[in-house]
């Protein structure tokens, strides 16, 4: 069985550990692209146009011989209204409310998706390839001790990134921070901000959460909650990633 260094808060090496079966899984981009699309789909809100929208009106035509479009118009009045083609008309093919979004995915094509995506996160270079940056000592699976999931302060955990040697990557992703395009900078979703290192713990609610909420492009996540979407955003697999000794040992208890 393959084994991996554990890193400790200074980042020095302070052991090894087993790695679990479940990073040698086959790498299925294919599977993993296919189960976050339809996560996706999923999650969508539907939406569309009022009932009747833009047809509520008392109407009638003027018939021919006035010199004027035969559209309906107002009764007591001559604004044309109702139709597409109308200002202030309805809309021509709007989107209805009742679609079915929902996208269907096998359950072992689901697992086969997560197991997938976490082997290309043990992979130094399938996270070469997805842009994080690194220094080319570590050793993956990242693993670190259990203390750093006890940590609350923000500049702490900065600290021990730096010390690892993956601190490149979060200035890589507040670097990275734009102004979205389109509405969405109206809709309080200003910015956008590059995914960066993702922090897999044993547990939930443990001080990390708070500490590396600051950090940009960091998230945390409980082993029990780990999905696709979370280890391969956008559908692109291999992201940064941090396991502690804890989630290492609850994920060797995963069978394939």
């Amino acid at each position: 069985m393959a084994q991996t260094n554990v890193y400790s808060v200074n980042g020095e090496v302070s052991g090894t550990i087993d790695v679990p079966d479940v990073f040698s899984s086959e790498y299925r981009p294919d599977v993993i692209k296919k189960a976050i699309l339809a996560a996706a789909a999923n999650n969508r809100q539907p939406y569309g146009p009022a009932e009747r929208s833009g047809m509520r009106h008392s109407v009638s035509t003027w018939g021919k011989g006035r010199g004027v479009s035969r559209v309906q118009r107002l009764k007591a009045g001559k604004k044309a209204t109702e139709s597409p083609n109308n200002v202030s008309g309805r809309r021509a093919h709007p989107p209805r409310p009742e679609r079915i979004w929902d996208q269907k995915v096998n359950k072992k094509e689901s697992r086969l998706a997560r197991f997938s995506a976490v082997a290309a996160t043990g992979c130094a270079d399938c996270v070469r390839e997805r842009g994080h940056q690194f220094d080319d000592s570590i050793s993956f699976p990242i693993v670190i001790e259990d203390e750093f999931q006890n940590m609350a302060s923000t500049s702490e955990i900065s600290e021990v990134f730096d010390s690892i040697g993956i601190g490149y990557d979060v200035e890589r992703a507040k670097e990275g921070t734009k102004i979205r395009a389109g509405r969405g900078k109206m809709r309080n979703r200003r910015y956008r901000t590059p995914r960066s290192i993702l922090i897999v713990v044993s547990e939930k609610d443990v001080p990390v959460f708070k500490g590396a909420s600051n950090l940009p492009g960091v998230e945390v996540e409980s082993v029990s909650t780990l999905n696709t979407s979370m280890l391969a955003p956008g559908g692109d697999a291999g992201r940064l990633t941090v396991y502690t000794r804890s989630a290492i040992t609850k994920m060797g208890e995963w069978t394939q």
